[in-house]
């Protein structure tokens, strides 16, 4: 038997990704393992949305270096986002010569093909390289997925950005914004919902702007109404949303559809105007706390999470108490905070930088002020009955999941469970985490 191992990198999109370069894997007679050691086909699935992420790959590819010396005939495989950017497939090559396989974002489905090109050749093994400058590239449909999210199952509604965002690496890796068949989607929900899935991720660089390709009237609402219109039990989240596409009609057909959560992630990246404007996120302040106000008053029980970015080029320290003001607040129910880093090829890269101390300093006080929010909020719920969807057991005699708004819950059960829902009497909360009993 023959086993491969994807180490995964980034978002949500690429986690949902390796499922479908499994699938083709899987389809060529090849069978998952946690172990690299034991793996003859090791496939790095990347990210370079940041540079600690792109270091933290480099290091990782090193790493099997040995592996490969000691067995030649292993194959390895670099896919992903990180491939696309100019100049990094040769950079590759010349730093790892034992990389076999080179793929960019658009030729996942290839990878099948390419392992066993690659396994079958006699003397000198090919160099595959596979990346190309994309801009609205075809989407391909009917490619094997191999899940491996538990109760969720993620559903791609379209690809690509056309946002160009002065910090972001996205449309120059991924294309341009390509909406999918809304009966091809609504089938695919359809089907896993049949299969035994009781949550159905939709996702997507920007949901919101999902039909605006199309020509025949389809947009988020609209397709949102499709997927609520299939029968079951089940639940939908989505992302990411973005807050100048969002509309009224999303906002309010999430409070009143049968299975969208009242949950929702909208970052923010900012609280300052001036920062915002220099993003070209086409959005302001003022705008964004229109949103909240918005779904909150639609669903007050919504759960709000968000992006943050701290110290993008020029960033002042009023620009950053403008945001912490802004995170006052809103009162978010968790936030991913990061710091700016430079990416070859945006706009960002060649503003005047902050220095990394300043940064370092920003984020630290972000993360503290966040954390004091969350865990007020998550006290409130202690002694409220929460439905969850019981989606894994950590440890023996202990399960997990979430609440419609996105809570994450732990309490006593066994893992036959897994997969129900359940009602949870909330005892007690530790920071953004719930702990509680089955009633």
């Amino acid at each position: 038997m023959k086993f491969f191992n994807i180490q995964t990198f980034g978002c949500q999109m690429n986690v949902h990704e390796s499922e479908k370069i499994a699938g083709s894997l899987v389809e060529a007679g090849y069978q998952p393992t946690d172990s690299v050691a034991d793996a003859d086909v090791i496939v790095f699935n990347t990210c370079c949305i940041r540079d600690t992420a792109e270091k933290r790959i480099m290091g990782n590819i090193g790493a099997v270096k040995p592996l490969k010396k000691a067995d030649r005939s292993k194959i390895v495989a670099v896919v992903g986002c990180m491939t696309q950017q100019d100049g990094m497939k040769e950079a590759i090559f010349k730093k790892f010569p034992f990389v076999d396989i080179i793929l960019g974002t658009d030729r996942l489905d290839r990878i099948g093909d390419y392992v066993e090109r690659v396994a079958m050749s006699n003397g000198k093994r090919p160099k595959i390289d596979d990346v190309h400058n994309i801009d609205t590239p075809e989407i391909i449909e009917n490619t094997p997925i191999f899940r491996t999210s538990g109760t969720n199952a993620w559903v791609n509604i379209m690809y690509g950005c056309n946002n160009f965002c002065t910090y972001c690496i996205v449309p120059y890796v991924r294309g341009r914004e390509r909406s999918r068949d809304p009966e091809t989607v609504v089938g695919e929900v359809r089907g896993l919902i049949e299969e035994g899935y009781r949550e159905i991720t939709l996702l997507g660089q920007n949901v919101d702007s999902y039909g605006n390709d199309r020509q025949d009237g389809w947009n988020f609402a609209k397709l949102m109404r499709a997927i609520d219109g299939i029968d079951g039990k089940f639940r939908v989240r989505f992302m990411t949303s973005h807050p100048k596409d969002i509309s009224e009609e999303v906002i309010d057909f999430m409070a009143e559809s049968v299975h969208f959560c009242h949950n929702i992630h909208l970052p923010v990246q900012a609280g300052s105007n001036r920062v915002l404007q220099a993003m070209n996120r086409k959005y302001t302040r003022e705008h964004y706390l229109y949103l909240i106000d918005r779904l909150r008053a639609a669903m007050p029980d919504v759960g709000i999470t968000t992006d943050i970015m701290v110290g993008f080029p020029g960033e002042t320290e009023e620009d950053f108490q403008d945001t912490l003001r802004l995170v006052e607040q809103v009162r978010f129910s968790n936030a991913f905070t990061f710091i700016y880093s430079p990416r070859n090829g945006t706009v960002a890269a060649k503003m005047e930088q902050i220095p990394y101390a300043v940064k370092k300093e920003r984020i630290g006080r972000l993360i503290t002020l966040q954390n004091s929010i969350t865990k007020e909020i998550s006290d409130r719920y202690v002694g409220t009955i929460l439905e969850i969807l019981v989606e894994d057991a950590p440890k023996p005699d202990l399960l997990c999941g979430r609440s419609d708004s996105g809570r994450l819950v732990n309490f006593p059960g066994s893992a036959d469970r897994i997969g129900e829902f359940v009602r949870v009497r909330i005892d007690k909360s530790r920071s953004a985490s719930l702990w509680g009993e089955i009633v």
